[in-house]
C-alpha cells in the first residue's frame, strides 16, 4: 500500500494539515473525514484512489495535525465550508472532485451547494447534509451549550500507550482496533506524562443551534454536481433511512446505494467503496 505525503495548507486565520495520495498532476480529489477522525481515515481507500486521481485528505480544523481555531471561536458548519473553499483557493484548485464520510460528507454537502461551479463530482460516505433540528431540543440544546465549562485547551483523556487509545477508541466507536489504528496514530501526541489526543477538545461541546430541516433541503436542492451517496446497512441510527431518502430527493443528480457494514465503510471495505466510486464516475 502506497505511503502518502504529509503537507501543510496556510489560510488566512490557520495552518492545515493534509495527506497526498497520488501524482500532482493527476485530477485533484479533496477528501474531508468524520467527526474526531482525521485525514488517515483515509488511509486503506486513497491508494486505491490514486492511481488516477491526486487525493488530498485534509486534517479539518480541529483535527489531527491542523490547528485548533484561536480562543472564542466555535466549530460551526459554515466555518467548515469556508475553511475547505479556502484550502481548495491555497491549493489553486479552480476544480476538484469532493469526498466526504459523516461529518465531512456534511461538508462537503454544504461546499458543493456553496460552489457549484467548483465541485465536479460528488461522493459521499454516511451522510447528506448536517445534523437537524426539529425544534423540539433546540432550547435545551441552546442552554447546555452555554452553560458548559469553557474547554481549557488540554486533551481531557491521557493514555499509557497507542493500544490503550486504540482500545479505547474501539469501545466508543464500535470499529475495530485494527482498523482504526491509522485514525488513532495520527490523532495521538506523545507527552511526559503519556499519549493524549489532538484534538480540540472545544470538539465535544455541545452544537448551540443546529439548522432546520427545511433549511437544509433548500441547501441539498443548490446541489448541482453529480452525486453518489453510500449508506451502511444496517442504518446508522443519527442517518434514519426515511431522512435520508427524503434530503436524496432534493438533490437534483444523486444515486442512492447501500452496502453492509459500519459506519466507517472506507475503512472496513476500502475495495468495494473503491469500486463503488468508480462504478458511479461519469
Amino acid at each position: 500500500m502506497s505511503l502518502p505525503s504529509e503537507r501543510r495548507i496556510a489560510l488566512p486565520h490557520l495552518q492545515l494539515a493534509a495527506l497526498t495520495w497520488g501524482e500532482a498532476q493527476r485530477p485533484p480529489l479533496l477528501a474531508l473525514h468524520g467527526w474526531l477522525d482525521n485525514a488517515a481515515s483515509f488511509a486503506r481507500l486513497a491508494p486505491l484512489l490514486a492511481m488516477d486521481r491526486q487525493v488530498i485528505a485534509l486534517d479539518l480544523p480541529g483535527h489531527g495535525h491542523s490547528d485548533h481555531l484561536p480562543p472564542g471561536l466555535g466549530y460551526g458548519m459554515p466555518d467548515y465550508v469556508r475553511c475547505v473553499l479556502d484550502a481548495a483557493d491555497a491549493l489553486a484548485l479552480s476544480r476538484f472532485e469532493l469526498l466526504g464520510h459523516s461529518l465531512g460528507a456534511g461538508i462537503a454537502s454544504l461546499v458543493a451547494a456553496a460552489a457549484p461551479s467548483r465541485v465536479q463530482r460528488l461522493w459521499l460516505i454516511e451522510g447528506l447534509g448536517p445534523l437537524a433540528d426539529d425544534g423540539r431540543q433546540t432550547l435545551d440544546r441552546f442552554r447546555k451549550a452555554f452553560a458548559a465549562a469553557p474547554a481549557s485547551g488540554k486533551s481531557l483523556r491521557r493514555f499509557r500507550d497507542i493500544d490503550q487509545a486504540a482500545s479505547a477508541r474501539a469501545i466508543a466507536s464500535g470499529l475495530p482496533a485494527g482498523l482504526a489504528r491509522p485514525i488513532i496514530e495520527r490523532g495521538l501526541r506523545a507527552t511526559p506524562e503519556g499519549w493524549h489526543w489532538r484534538s480540540d477538545p472545544r470538539l465535544v461541546r455541545p452544537t448551540p443551534i443546529r439548522l432546520a430541516e427545511t433549511q437544509i433541503r433548500a441547501l441539498l436542492a443548490g446541489i448541482e454536481a453529480p452525486t453518489s451517496l453510500l449508506l451502511s446497512r444496517p442504518t446508522t441510527p443519527y442517518l434514519p433511512a426515511t431522512q435520508m431518502r427524503e434530503r436524496a430527493s432534493c438533490v437534483p443528480q444523486i444515486a442512492l446505494a447501500h452496502m453492509d457494514g459500519g459506519h466507517h465503510l472506507h475503512l472496513e471495505h476500502p475495495q468495494a467503496v473503491a469500486q463503488w466510486m468508480s462504478a458511479t464516475a461519469p
